[in-house]
């Protein structure tokens, strides 16, 4: 399908329909682009294109040139009036009028005079289109008068009197240049005391002794005729009053005095303007000049202020130390009283200007040419202001409409020509002439009535190269009667574009806001009307744009050290970049310190003078970017270590530029501390929705004090700035001024927007609300739309305000619906939200699953499988099916009992389940169920199933009692699951000699109803370990151990050790045998050898001959416990696990 991309649309209410009506044809109607190849052969009335100005003063020692330019087609014929009535140039030889051309060329440098051709002259363009005619041009030759012959006195003051020297030039044309000079030709110095008013007199408001000589003179400059003219000198004398008593005696007869009285100290009176009160009238656009010169002693200094106002800043300036204040382009506002005050430190004196500002007609809207198709509509509207308000007058071929002939598609409506209907015979030129006492204005307007068809102008296959990211222009000018409609296309494939990616400018432009790389290819202009089409392509190519990924970095280096900068530019690789490095936004010094290479500028020997600003500028035929560092030059010399501290506090926050959604901040950086600044960072703070809270604005590095801040509408900002260093972050500025932006639309909608039902008649749509902030204006509300996905309703919607949630009742159970949630205020709506799917509330599903199977795969694992119920019996969402199984019987004792059921849920649509952890030789009972966002369905019919046998575990307990010399007694608990029915149990046993080694392995088989065996014949004092398990006919379970001595004595001291269930352990625990006790071994070993140690003694005192006394026989077979052990630390040790 193929859009048409028209100029953007405007709404209008419904009572301004006739005003659509006449704009669109206005929008019908076309100036003749200037192109040569369309005027060529394009029938177009005459218009002016150059003429001499209105007031045409010329030099009368060269010839008159008139100029009158004007193009038509075909080419028009040129006359002239003079005075109002018909100049006939061939009855005069000494004017001609240039080939081709209206100007007209008066050769007075041969003979005759310049004021033989003053007059007002008027020059009409014609061809059979019409006729376009000039502005009044008024020719006057320039004069430059001599200056009457005077006699002038000399004038003798005494010091301090006030003087006026007059100039009273002659009136000349244009008026002359006034200055002071003196014979040899120096400017008089000019003062607050000693000032030239706009009169061209010299005023003093004081003299001085150096004021005397005698070459005051007044010169006045024609700068028409280049000429210079001359009053005759002025002398002054300025006497003290000693010398002015005998200057009277000796000159009284000859000599006159000026001045108003002796020269005392007095306060200001004005010199001129006279008295307190004057006039002033001025033109609109003028520079208003107002003047103020006083005399007074000491010199008064001048004041100026505006009575009920202020001065204008940016186009007020002050003049002559102050005398003179100017207004530029000054407008009907700057009317007013303008109040000139005169101060010294005797007193002050005022006068008040009364400043009237007229005007001369000046446009509002000029009409503009019109190019109609037969048939058509169309207006030329010419409007102006002045003061007094300018008539409006119209003329068609340079006639007066009252009495040109009559035309039945015109119709004169005061400033409004309105033409309907047009034919051929209409195509004229009107002229609207604005007129008041001050002067008038007069434009052509033609109106062209062709039948042409679409022409494109702009050259076929022109290549456009573009950044990407940024707006792509390609031009269709274009040109037809009726006005053609323009369409692009972008490939050979005529993909037509949509106006909501793209821009189409009444120019015939195509406008890609932000073109991309897949914007690249060839795009074709369709022109159209009722008379024909034409094309034209042209080719665009997007380029990567350049960036600096290195940036030059803030540097301090030391006197006479080296500094580099470093710059590395990354660009598209068919775009060739130039880099330059700049200092202080100039070239860098051409100085052999200064080398550039690659990526780098180096500076070495560093002065004082290369500090500032370095700046890498990389540029493109396309784009150009560039990034800057300061270099900070400190000196060499040691200085106490510097104290390093995070910065000062940003101050002198400003807000400028301020834009509806943008403003400029910025700031004066506080001390950094020794530390340079990295970084600032700019919060802001929403007075409106969140006062006290700051928020994170943006980051700008540290060689930066202004920062562009992008603003969102209707919230009252306040800044505040950080800056950061190595050391840390300084704590927050001042905050600046508030700025409230203006209201929009919202720019986005709510988000997390979700339907869900919560009964199965209802549809609960929820959505993240925008805060505040992002309501971008007053009167939030929320757009909620929803209708059903698959039916043919149309949308439903609703305003709420104040809400996340909206609740529609009265649903089908479980219905995909389509919803939107738009955010909307006072000022407009955001843009159409995206739909998102949701559904009505959930209901229980009808129908339980089918044909449900159970597969046993081993004693403790079984797979379920059944048949899945119809979608539509779901009524919600599916997440799955949900198997409950329970023990229902133990197969082994025939008895029933209660087990808790136990619960599977598989997820999605699976048909299949396993279940695992299933007890061996059990009956099991089972349903499945299907589950959705409500809950479960109905159950399946139960499903039983047995497991087959499986191997048992340990028996539950096992303890050896009754030992005696050669036997012991086995008793146990059967195994707490036997899994199957008990076929018999093992016992395996075998010894465990004093050095803990296994003896031979002995297996015995136990009838299974047995729970206490008896194993006569067993070694005496020997330790056993014991193995004990069960079996069924699947196989034997898992063992339990045991250890026990067959001693009664030793049996006080042996200990049962807890059972060992699992695999049998190779080595046998080491407790109980005392004769392997290692302290027991001990104390025998120490008896032994203290019964050595006496029978030793005994053998040397017999050998002596002597004999024991019985009391040292006692005290020798004393008891050994009492007796001093040598070395028993390491002959007796303590026996231990």
């Amino acid at each position: 399908m193929q859009l048409k991309i028209m100029p953007k649309k405007k709404h209008f209410s419904a009572g301004r329909v006739p005003l659509i009506l006449f704009l669109c044809q206005m929008i019908s109607a076309l100036d003749v682009p200037l192109d040569s190849k369309l005027l060529g052969d394009l029938v177009q009335p005459p218009t002016i294109t150059q003429q001499s100005p209105k007031d045409y003063i010329i030099d009368p020692r060269e010839n008159i040139v008139i100029q009158c330019e004007a193009k038509g087609k075909p080419p028009p014929s040129f006359s002239w009036t003079r005075n109002g009535t018909h100049f006939d140039i061939d009855k005069d030889p000494l004017v001609t009028m240039k080939p081709g051309s209206g100007t007209l060329v008066i050769n007075i440098m041969s003979e005759g005079k310049a004021e033989t051709y003053e007059g007002v002259y008027q020059c009409t363009a014609r061809n059979e289109r019409g006729a376009a005619i000039s502005n009044n041009i008024v020719v006057r030759p320039s004069r430059s008068p001599l200056w009457t012959k005077e006699r002038l006195e000399s004038i003798i003051l005494h010091n301090g009197q006030s003087l006026v020297l007059p100039c009273r030039p002659p009136i000349g044309l244009p008026p002359a240049i006034i200055f002071w000079m003196d014979n040899s030709f120096q400017r008089l110095p000019q003062s607050e005391r000693v000032s030239q008013g706009l009169n061209g007199d010299l005023y003093f408001s004081n003299v001085l002794p150096e004021d005397t000589r005698e070459d005051y003179i007044c010169y006045a400059r024609f700068n028409h005729t280049q000429t210079i003219q001359q009053k005759q000198p002025i002398s002054l004398k300025v006497i003290s009053v000693d010398e002015l008593n005998d200057t009277i005696a000796a000159n009284l007869s000859d000599t006159e005095f000026y001045g108003a009285k002796p020269g005392k100290e007095r306060p200001p009176t004005f010199l001129t303007p006279q008295g307190t009160e004057s006039r002033k009238e001025e033109l609109r656009g003028n520079v208003l000049s107002l003047e103020c010169i006083a005399e007074g002693l000491p010199t008064p200094i001048i004041y100026w202020i505006k009575e009920d106002g202020t001065l204008p800043v940016n186009r007020t300036f002050y003049q002559n130390f102050k005398k003179t204040l100017q207004i530029t382009q000054v407008s009907e506002a700057d009317s007013g009283n303008y109040q000139c005050i005169a101060k010294n430190t005797l007193g002050a004196v005022h006068h008040t200007i009364s400043v009237t500002v007229k005007a001369a007609p000046y446009w509002i809207s000029a009409p503009q040419n019109l190019v109609l198709s037969p048939g058509e509509n169309g207006t030329l509207i010419c409007r102006a202001n002045g003061n007094p308000k300018p008539r409006i007058g119209w003329l068609t071929n340079g006639v007066p409409v009252e009495i040109a002939p009559d035309d039945p598609s015109r119709k004169i409506d005061g400033d409004t020509i309105i033409f309907s209907n047009v034919q051929e015979r209409s195509s004229a030129v009107y002229q609207c002439n604005a007129s008041n006492e001050y002067g008038y204005l007069l434009a052509n307007a033609f109106v062209n009535v062709l039948a042409e068809p679409p022409r494109i102008l702009t050259s076929a296959n022109i290549l456009y190269q573009v950044i990407a990211n940024r707006p792509a222009l390609l031009d269709c000018a274009f040109f037809g009667s009726p006005l053609p409609t323009i369409e692009w296309f972008k490939g050979t494939k005529g993909s037509a574009l949509h106006e909501d990616i793209y821009v189409l400018h009444d120019n015939g432009t195509l406008e890609i806001p932000v073109a991309q790389k897949d914007s690249t290819g060839t795009y074709t202009c369709v022109a159209r009307n009722k008379l024909g089409m034409a094309k034209n392509e042209v080719h665009l190519e997007i380029k990567d744009p350049t960036r600096i990924i290195k940036q030059p970095e803030y540097a301090v280096v030391q006197r006479g050290s080296k500094v580099s900068f470093e710059c590395k530019v990354k660009h598209d690789d068919t775009l060739i970049p130039t880099i330059m490095w700049l200092k202080d936004n100039g070239e860098l010094p051409n100085d052999e310190r200064f080398s550039v290479d690659k990526d780098h500028l180096v500076v070495t020997d560093v002065s004082d003078d290369d500090g500032g600003m370095y700046t890498c500028a990389a540029n493109t035929t396309l784009d150009s970017v560039s990034a800057s560092a300061v270099l900070r030059v400190v000196a060499p010399t040691p200085t106490p270590a510097p104290i390093y501290d995070v910065p000062n506090p940003p101050f002198d926050l400003e807000l400028t530029n301020q834009l509806d959604k943008g403003v400029q901040l910025s700031w004066t950086p506080g001390d950094d501390n020794n530390s340079p600044i990295t970084k600032f960072i700019i919060e802001y703070e929403d007075a409106m929705h969140e006062a006290g809270i700051w928020h994170h604005q943006t980051e700008v590095s540290g060689t930066q004090t202004t920062a562009q801040l992008t603003l969102s509408p209707y919230v009252n900002y306040s800044f505040r700035v950080m800056a950061e260093n190595s050391i840390g972050r300084s704590v927050p500025s001042e905050a600046s001024e508030q700025y409230l932006t203006k209201a929009a639309e919202p720019d986005q909608n709510p988000t997390a927007v979700e339907g869900l039902g919560t009964e199965p008649d209802n549809l609960v749509i929820t959505w993240k609300p925008l805060n505040g902030f992002e309501s971008n204006g007053p009167g939030l509300q929320y757009k909620v739309s929803w209708r059903q996905k698959d039916g043919d309703d149309e949308w439903t919607s609703v305003v709420v305000a104040n809400v996340s949630k909206y609740i529609v009742s009265g649903t089908p159970t479980f219905v995909p619906y389509l919803i939107k949630v738009q955010a909307l205020n006072d000022v407009g709506f955001a843009p159409e939200p995206a739909a998102v799917m949701g559904h009505s509330g959930e209901d229980l599903p009808m129908v339980a699953p089918g044909n449900v199977r159970v597969n046993v795969v081993n004693s403790t694992l079984a797979e379920v499988h059944w048949d899945p119920v119809p979608l539509k019996s779901v009524r919600g969402h599916l997440q799955g099916y949900r198997i409950y199984y329970w023990k229902a019987q133990s197969s082994s004792k025939r008895n029933r009992r209660h087990i808790e059921k136990k619960i599977l849920t598989f997820q999605g649509n699976k048909t299949h389940g396993m279940l695992p952890g299933l007890q061996p030789y059990s009956h099991y009972v089972l349903n499945v169920r299907v589950v959705n966002g409500k809950g479960e369905g109905p159950a399946s019919t139960d499903r039983g199933f047995h497991t087959p046998e499986g191997v048992p575990s340990a028996p539950s307990s096992l303890k050896i009692v009754n030992p005696t010399l050669d036997s012991l007694t086995l008793e146990w608990d059967p195994p707490s699951h036997p899994n199957g029915v008990l076929t018999e149990y093992t016992l395996r046993y075998q010894p465990i000699n004093s050095t803990h080694e296994l003896g031979p392995l002995v297996d015995l088989k136990i009838p299974a109803n047995k729970t206490r065996w008896t194993l006569n014949h067993l070694n005496f004092s020997t330790r056993y370990k014991f193995y004990f398990y069960a079996q069924t006919s699947v196989g034997s379970g898992s063992q339990i151990t045991e250890e026990a001595i067959t001693t009664v004595d030793e049996g006080k001291l042996a200990g049962i050790l807890p059972p060992d269930v699992g695999a049998g352990k190779a080595m046998a625990s080491r407790q109980v045998d005392i004769a392997t006790q290692g302290w027991f071994i001990g104390l025998m070993c120490a008896v032994a050898l203290l019964i050595l140690i006496l029978l030793i003694v005994c053998f040397i005192r017999r050998n002596k001959g002597g004999k024991y006394p019985v009391k040292e026989k006692e005290d020798a077979h004393a008891d050994p416990e009492i007796q001093p052990m040598k070395e028993d630390d390491g002959t007796f040790g303590e026996y231990r696990q």
